[in-house]
């Protein structure tokens, strides 16, 4: 796993959206904007399978997580725009991604799943009023990152 410096962490941090490539069947980037927590710890990134309106109703019929399935490889796009563009930076997050289903009470995944319902409940009060704990989580481990005007290590 990539170790994030505290300047990359804290733009994944600020962020509220990003944007997921899986890679398509065909071979071509897929790209979707996400909400997403950072673990706080490690260098992970989830993202729910939420609830608003999709075009199909199975999540697992999503192209984004058939993707993912058929080949685990991902990038996570963040970036801060500014009119000053002294300012301008981006981060891209290269790693795999893998499902986390809904946890039943003796799954295996069910202690990694709940502080991070909490997380993105806390992050997006959207979140109140859907049923994170029935749905599919994105698990993103960032293996590497590549930035642009974010300052260097020290």
């Amino acid at each position: 796993m990539a170790m994030l410096t505290a300047h990359e962490r804290s733009l994944l941090g600020s962020n509220r959206r990003a944007v997921l490539a899986t890679i398509s069947p065909d071979g071509r980037p897929r790209l979707v904007p996400i909400c997403f927590v950072l673990d706080p710890e490690r260098p992970v990134i989830y993202t729910p399978i939420d609830d608003k309106p999709k075009r199909v109703d199975d999540p697992g019929d999503l192209a984004r997580v058939r993707d993912i399935v058929a080949d685990p490889r991902v990038s996570v796009l963040v970036d801060r725009w500014d009119e000053d563009w002294t300012r301008l930076a981006w981060l891209r997050c290269h790693g795999f991604g893998a499902l986390l289903e809904p946890a039943a009470a003796d799954d295996l995944d069910a202690p990694e799943r709940a502080p991070i319902i909490v997380a993105l409940r806390a992050k997006y009060p959207q979140y109140e009023a859907h049923g994170l704990e029935t749905r599919p989580l994105i698990r993103i481990e960032i293996e590497r990152v590549t930035s642009w005007g974010l300052p260097d290590p020290a």
